[in-house]
């Protein structure tokens, strides 16, 4: 039986998957686990009441697991973890904090006006072991990363016309796949069982 999970549709759009870096973390679990899943798209400016009655806050990612509603990302994630072991997606100790600096790097860096400041160059430097990590490995914490990634990109594309250096193909790769299966394989879904 699909597992029912609510994810933001896109702003002005309530047919369309929305721009949420923690339900395509969710959604990228699911499909990396192969587990089934139907999608319900929570337009923000008009919550459906049935969704305030079971997460009074309105708050997605929403998973239905065993007849209960679950909020929280890395709670779900915790979940699905353990309910559906294969693949383990659980990262070793030794790599639980791969990519955990990139997101404050990349905030210091779209934030800054100074280009001799050193905040470019730490965001090079947290892409340069993320793409040394990649080459070996994928697990929980990459799937939290593959939407931030994309939300760096564009951010920083926008308002510095600045793209992740194409040495670092690994991290293209993973993206490109990452965008891949989130974009496509997620609109799919929301296509064939979302409604």
């Amino acid at each position: 039986m699909a597992l029912e999970i609510c994810v933001k549709a896109a702003a002005g759009a309530p047919d369309i998957l929305g721009d949420c870096p923690f339900c395509q973390r969710v959604m990228l679990t699911l499909e990396e686990k192969k587990v089934p899943y139907k999608t319900h798209l929570i337009n923000f400016s008009e919550k459906p009441q049935w969704l305030l009655e079971v997460n009074p806050e309105g708050k997605v990612p929403l998973i239905k697991i065993d007849d209960k509603w679950i909020a929280d990302s890395d709670v779900i994630v915790g979940i699905l973890e353990e309910k559906y072991p294969e693949p383990p997606l659980t990262p070793p100790p030794e790599f639980a904090s791969v990519g955990s600096k990139i997101f404050i790097s990349f905030v210091k860096f779209v934030k800054s006006k100074d280009p001799s400041d050193g905040t470019e160059q730490a965001l090079l430097d947290e892409l340069k072991a993320l793409d040394e990590h990649l080459k070996a490995h994928i697990t929980a914490v990459d799937l939290s990363l593959g939407p931030k990634l994309f939300h760096l990109e564009v951010a920083l594309g926008h308002f510095k016309k600045w793209t992740v250096p194409e040495s670092f193909t690994h991290v293209h790769s993973y993206t490109k796949v990452k965008y891949d299966v989130c974009g496509l394989l997620c609109f799919c879904k929301l296509f064939s069982v979302g409604k």
